[in-house]
C-alpha cells in the first residue's frame, strides 16, 4: 500500500494537529472548545478507519461472503458523538457563564481579573 493510499490516515493527523494547535495557541474559549471537537473528529475518523476492511461487506451471513467488516467501532463512534454532542454543549453552557461573570471570553483577561481580586 503506498502513502497516497493512506490519505484518511493523513487527513487524521491532519485534523489532530490541527485541533490540537487550536487549543494550544488559542486564548478564546469558544475556539478551544471548536479546536477539541477537531481533534473528537479525528479520533472518530481512526476509529472507522481502523473498523474498515478491503472488500468487506455488512456482517450479515450471506452465500459466497466470507470477508466481513467489524461493526463494534461504528456503534462505539455512534456513542462518543453523543457524549460529545453533550460535552460540548455543556462546555459552550459553562462559557457563556462565564462571559456574564467576567464579561469576556479571552483566558487571559480572565487570570488578569482574578489577580486583580
Amino acid at each position: 500500500m503506498t502513502i497516497a493510499g493512506l490519505y484518511n490516515y493523513w487527513i487524521v493527523i491532519l485534523l489532530m494537529m490541527t485541533g490540537f494547535y487550536v487549543v494550544i495557541a488559542s486564548g478564546n474559549l469558544v475556539k478551544k472548545i471548536i479546536g477539541l471537537n477537531l481533534f473528537q473528529a479525528s479520533v472518530f475518523i481512526l476509529y472507522i478507519s481502523l473498523g474498515k476492511i478491503a472488500d468487506g461487506h455488512a456482517p450479515i451471513l450471506q452465500a459466497g461472503i466470507s470477508n466481513y467488516s467489524n461493526p463494534l467501532p461504528h456503534v462505539l463512534i455512534l456513542t462518543a458523538i453523543v457524549v460529545g454532542v453533550a460535552t460540548t454543549s455543556l462546555g459552550l453552557a459553562l462559557v457563556v457563564r462565564i462571559r456574564e461573570a467576567y464579561d469576556t471570553v479571552e483566558e487571559d483577561e480572565i487570570h488578569d481579573q482574578d489577580e486583580s481580586m
